[in-house]
């Protein structure tokens, strides 16, 4: 089950509000977790099974942490702990590219394990990490409860797409939280939001890129508005999920942490990674970076840390090596920013920062091109069409077809991608006459876009997930 679907919409997320409304504070976090259960299992209930024993091991294993503080004993069960999230993690998604990897490496053909990837494992197995992790430092309590540990780790508004929330954002308001009708109203306006980013930009661009991969007139201008639609589906896909999660988790009384915060308006490769998939930047550095010494080592020693840390956020994004190399491009580019080029960015005013845009711009369309390439070559090849390294024609008739099909769709996809309406309309409610004008239109505005998103869920079947495959 996904949040752009009209049986979530309407029939599941308006029965587990009324249940959990009416539900006694004491059960407010069991109808959530049954909730969260049915949500996870629906259409392959065998998931469960593997979920529920992650919990329980991370459940047990925080329990003997804790009972063992200060022990060599903790240690050792802090290590089994993490040890065992990182293999199954390791088998169901990286078994068949270690496998394929070592066929090509010696020549062997040993057989692939065509291992399903349960839906989320990357998200929830990070978050019972950094639980045992937090509990081992003293930086958190342990939970003795295993139905809260449950409900924080199998909570369907953020279980299969993150963000990765942390155990110590909201281990308070498991036990104790407040509930308010401004509180609901904020959340479902950010989920009515999401949800129109998802279903109106990133579904509608993600059509534009399925036209690339079948186009039998590529040429130049063609690749670069598939490289800047699919790096706008991207973000609209995923930062429109996220707004979701957060939308929903206000309206069952719980912050989470922004994930995105306008990542295409950066002037350095290092801002853009402040803003892009924030909970799993912070995660990296807090539980790889830091512990491996950051940048308090000698430069030989640093430089490694963030190849390491680079290459692992690109290896979790998925197992294949254009995903590596796609976390080792971002790490050489860091590299570059903090040693040689960052201190002349900041300088950077007037017209050079519009320079320091394009320089983001260009670096993280090629990025993208990179991320969605079947092969490393096939990244070479799009890489290169777009600098005219190709026998491509600058354009073509198909291209100019689409272009004048999605022109509209993509300005509004760049307006969209920054703060402009935002801010736009805060500097508008800073007039009484324009602020009771918008709290009259906003509502409506909000059901308007409700019922275009209706309308294109049950008529269209075009409804991808970009994240479910990571």
């Amino acid at each position: 089950m996904v949040f752009s679907s009209i049986p979530f919409l309407y029939y599941f997320l308006p029965a587990v509000i009324i249940l959990y409304f009416v539900s006694p504070k004491c059960l407010k976090n069991t109808v959530l977790l049954i909730a969260s259960l049915f949500f996870y299992g629906w259409g392959e209930p065998r998931l469960l099974i593997m979920i529920l024993a992650s919990i329980f091991a991370g459940y047990i294993f925080g329990l003997l942490i804790d009972r063992f503080k200060g022990k060599a004993l903790a240690k050792i069960f802090f290590v089994l702990s993490v040890v065992s999230s990182l293999l199954t993690l390791g088998y169901f998604k990286y078994a068949d590219f270690l496998i394929s990897t070592f066929n090509s490496v010696t020549g062997l053909s040993i057989p692939l394990l065509k291992i399903a990837l349960p839906i989320g494992i990357s998200f929830y197995t990070f978050q019972i990490l950094s639980y045992t992790v937090d509990v081992y430092r003293g930086d958190a309590p342990v939970q003795k409860n295993p139905f809260s540990l449950a409900t924080y780790i199998a909570m369907f508004p953020q279980l299969i797409a993150g963000p990765i929330v942390r155990y110590t954002t909201i281990a308070e308001q498991l036990e104790e939280r407040t509930h308010s009708f401004e509180n609901a109203a904020l959340g479902i306006r950010r989920f009515i939001l999401g949800l129109s980013k998802k279903v109106l930009l990133a579904n509608t661009l993600g059509e534009l890129c399925t036209a690339f991969a079948s186009t039998t007139q590529p040429s130049v201008l063609y690749t670069w508005m598939y490289a800047i639609t699919f790096t706008l589906q991207t973000y609209f896909d995923f930062s429109g999920y996220s707004d979701m999660a957060i939308g929903l988790g206000k309206i069952f009384g719980f912050d989470f942490l922004e994930n995105f915060n306008y990542p295409f308006i950066s002037s350095s490769i290092t801002e853009f990674w402040r803003r892009w998939h924030i909970s799993l930047g912070t995660w990296f550095r807090d539980y790889v970076y830091i512990p491996l010494g950051g940048n308090r080592v000698k430069l030989p020693r640093y430089l490694l840390n963030i190849f390491a840390v680079w290459a692992l956020t690109g290896l979790w994004h998925g197992a294949s090596w254009n995903f590596v190399l796609w976390g080792v491009y971002f790490g050489i580019l860091l590299i570059l920013e903090k040693l040689f080029i960052f201190k002349h960015l900041e300088k950077n005013k007037g017209f050079l920062r519009i320079i320091n845009h394009i320089y983001v711009f260009i670096l993280v369309l090629i990025s993208f091109v990179l991320f969605n390439a079947g092969t490393i070559s096939d990244a070479a090849l799009q890489i290169g069409a777009m600098f005219g390294l190709s026998d491509l024609p600058f354009s073509s008739q198909e291209t100019l077809y689409m272009l004048r099909n999605f022109a509209v769709l993509l300005i509004l996809g760049i307006i969209a991608s920054t703060p402009f309406v935002k801010n736009t309309l805060n500097k508008l409610r800073e007039k009484p006459l324009f602020e009771k004008l918008i709290n009259i239109l906003e509502p409506i505005a909000l059901l308007v876009l409700l019922v275009a998103v209706t309308a294109y869920l049950v008529d269209g079947s075009f409804n991808p997930f970009l994240y479910f495959r990571f």
